[in-house]
């Protein structure tokens, strides 16, 4: 039995059925919210567009939470700690937490601030890609779709090859052999919140 000290549960009419919503702090939360993390290369963006095919709200991390840079700070992905995943916008993180309009919220996309936001999340996920050759392989094909893309340049290979085995910058939480095809990966995901 999960201890609900501290919230107040108030009903929500989902597409079909009663879904509860937790207050906390006397803030309203979306129903449930999930991080997909895993290290460059292993599908997050992928996975994205098929839980988006799927009805799913799924947002782009990476595209529509990165946070603005500070006044004076580097514009450039290219900077010294560009190896490291983007920070995202936490009240923008906040925001769409905030919502009560779907059942279920999925971020996805590598962020090195999670720790930000993380407890307001159920869960996350980790992508996760054993093979290095697999990896370099799903690289090489989305360079050749857009060449200044993260992993075109040389240094950047080896960045991607340097944390696939120290795993730094990624999230702690439930691992998903991403290897398998995108249904089955995507169908492991939903089964696990479903679980939940």
């Amino acid at each position: 039995m999960t201890d609900l000290s501290g919230y107040a549960v108030i009903g929500v009419q989902s597409v079909s059925r009663i879904a509860r919503v937790l207050c906390r702090d006397g803030q309203a939360m979306g129903v449930r919210n999930y991080l997909i993390d895993g290290g460059s290369g292993t599908g997050k963006t992928t996975v994205c567009d098929e839980l988006q095919r799927r009805g799913y709200q799924a947002v782009h991390g990476d595209r529509e939470l990165r946070a603005a840079p500070e006044p004076g700070e580097a514009t450039s992905d290219r900077a010294s700690d560009s190896h490291l995943p983007p920070v995202w916008d936490v009240a923008k993180v906040k925001a769409v937490i905030a919502g009560q309009d779907e059942a279920v919220t999925f971020f996805c996309g590598g962020c090195r601030n999670s720790s930000e936001f993380i407890d307001l999340l159920d869960g996350v996920f980790v992508l996760e890609v054993d093979d290095l050759d697999t990896v370099m392989r799903r690289i090489d094909e989305r360079v050749l779709v857009d060449p200044t893309d993260w992993g075109g340049r040389q240094e950047e290979r080896e960045i991607i090859m340097h944390l696939h085995h120290t795993k730094e910058g990624i999230a702690q939480g439930w691992a998903i052999d991403a290897t398998a095809p995108l249904q089955l990966v995507v169908d492991d995901i939903l089964r696990r919140i479903d679980s939940h």
